[in-house]
């Protein structure tokens, strides 16, 4: 009976490894936003990594329509990863120029304050 009962069982897991996965609609939904994010922040289609995650973007939605679920779910995560780069850079050159800016300010006081004594 355990003999007829495993062989059984076996099939059982194979049929549900088989099984499609979910429509990706959140992970989709996430590299939309991104994106978005990364576009209001200045982000711009030049920057390699923008061009990657709009490129991402349109390959994942391609998947989607041609139901291969699990691709389209690892094109929007990379789509989403390169748009958050692409923002981590344009975030990280606007406070680079600030803090040049700052700097800038600073000497000019101090040469104001050093030229008063």
């Amino acid at each position: 009976m355990i003999n007829r009962i495993y062989p059984a069982g076996m099939v059982l897991l194979l049929l549900a490894g088989c099984a499609n996965d979910p429509v990706p609609t959140e992970q989709m939904r996430l590299a939309d936003q991104a994106i978005e994010q990364a576009t209001a922040v200045g982000a711009v289609s030049t920057d390699a990594s923008m061009r990657l995650a709009l490129s991402k973007q349109q390959l994942a939605q391609a998947a989607l329509l041609d139901e291969q679920y699990k691709e389209a779910r690892v094109l929007a995560e990379q789509a989403e990863l390169d748009a958050r780069e692409a923002e981590a850079r344009v975030l990280a050159s606007k406070s680079s120029a600030q803090l040049l800016e700052i700097n800038k300010r600073i000497n000019r006081m101090r040469q104001q304050l050093g030229s008063q004594l």
